[in-house]
């Protein structure tokens, strides 16, 4: 009689062993890695599982950025945990506010929070180098009119922002899910575009750039659909980079490349 091909039964100490191993590393995901900086899961366990169109990234952080976190985090930082309605005008002293989802390394942001001291950019972002690399540079240029989130941009939309509470939305080079089935991870889905309308102030700009050619042709497509939303541009297409928003170093590399950057401005009727 030939032997079972089940595996043995697991011994209740080596469960209890892997259980533990389990606990631990879920406690050192949820502690923050600096002390008094942003959280490592802001928002914990009381919002739903849901399909994510970002990848949270572990990558070295430096040690000004480090120094950044530690002394900026409490003045110009905010945990994304969808406990509690933003004051934005208390926030940004009263200036119009713009959120920018997913900003990199902050380059562009500060840039444009420099060149437009009279808009508060609400800058939102899981990468935590990136965080303390914006803040570092808010800190040395001046820039008072930044404020930058960690988290969850969409529990930030649905739970933490009052109705027509923004001013514009930038989303420049989301990740573009390339492989078919990770489509439904794209940020910019005609639900999102729900919400983000119930947000934005009547004509409010949404502008979205990428150098992907088939989400430049699905954020066209689902933006024109949209009741609540009419394309800048008189023929319906892509518009040309405004001024305002700088060339940055990844979008630089792709165009040496050969990808073609396309921008879309869109204005919330």
């Amino acid at each position: 009689m030939s032997e079972s091909l089940n595996p043995a039964p697991e011994t209740v100490e080596a469960h209890d062993l892997r259980a533990a191993a389990f606990e631990r590393q879920r406690r050192l995901r949820q502690e923050p890695r600096f002390p008094g900086g942003p959280a490592a899961d802001p928002a914990g366990s009381h919002h739903e599982r849901r399909i994510r169109s970002f990848q949270p990234r572990r990558s070295r952080v430096t040690a000004g950025q480090e120094d950044a976190l530690q002394r900026l985090w409490p003045k110009w930082g905010l945990d994304i945990d969808g406990q509690s309605v933003l004051d934005l005008p208390a926030l940004f002293d009263g200036l119009p506010v713009v959120l920018e989802i997913g900003f990199g390394m902050g380059e562009a942001t500060a840039q444009m929070a420099a060149d437009d001291s009279g808009t508060g950019i609400l800058a939102v972002d899981v990468h935590t180098p990136g965080q303390g690399n914006l803040l570092g540079l808010a800190d040395r240029n001046g820039l008072s009119n930044i404020r930058v989130a960690n988290g969850d941009a969409i529990i930030l939309l649905r739970e933490m922002l009052p109705p027509d509470a923004l001013d514009g939305l930038r989303v420049y080079f989301p990740d573009p899910w390339p492989k078919k089935r990770h489509h439904k991870r794209r940020l910019i889905q005609p639900e999102f575009l729900d919400l983000v309308a119930q947000r934005l102030k009547p004509g409010a700009v949404l502008h979205c750039a990428t150098d992907w050619e088939p989400y430049a042709e699905q954020m066209l497509e689902v933006l024109t659909a949209h009741p609540r939303f009419e394309n800048t541009q008189a023929d319906g297409g892509y518009a040309p980079r405004p001024a305002f928003r700088p060339l940055t170093r990844f979008e630089g590399q792709g165009l040496d490349k050969g990808h073609v950057v396309h921008d879309l401005l869109f204005t919330r009727r």
